[in-house]
């Protein structure tokens, strides 16, 4: 499902993504999982994927800042914002089994709502790899998730 954010939209969410990279650097938290590169556009950039996956579901986006430990980025669901169009989905060791991923590609303010799994189908043997150096994880290929359409029925 395709989602364009409004200029107004993609404001909310790069103001959110500002806030995020500000509060981690004053209380000294390093990057996630080997991430060292831009710490800013990743941020603005996963916000406004979260921003894209409520717009696409119809369900509100609060913007939170320091919640990441209580609940999911859209309600209980959680957003996986890639850059890629060919990206997969990605779900690490500490990720709940019985949270809902959501793949989100692309860049503000266009995006691609791609599909969607619990995470205990992401846990997969096939699905394990690591790239450049950093911890290993699950990554889930597109074809592997379920249609979007089929969790906004379930939201329903």
């Amino acid at each position: 499902m395709k989602v364009t954010l409004e200029w107004y939209e993609l404001l909310q969410a790069a103001l959110c993504g500002v806030r995020r990279h500000i509060e981690a650097l004053h209380k000294g938290l390093p990057d996630k999982h080997g991430f060292d590169s831009d710490g800013w556009g990743a941020h603005i950039e996963g916000a406004a994927g979260e921003m894209a996956a409520a717009k696409s579901l119809g369900l509100y986006w609060n913007g939170s800042i320091n919640t990441f430990s209580k609940g999911g980025d859209v309600g209980a669901l959680q957003v996986r914002t890639r850059s890629k169009s060919n990206y997969d989905l990605i779900v690490r060791h500490g990720d709940s089994d019985n949270d809902i991923f959501i793949l989100v590609r692309g860049m503000a303010p266009s995006f691609d709502v791609v599909g969607w799994a619990y995470g205990r189908d992401c846990k997969k043997d096939e699905y394990k790899q690591s790239y450049g150096g950093r911890p290993e994880a699950w990554f889930v290929p597109a074809s592997s998730l379920n249609h979007i359409s089929l969790l906004l029925n379930m939201l329903r």
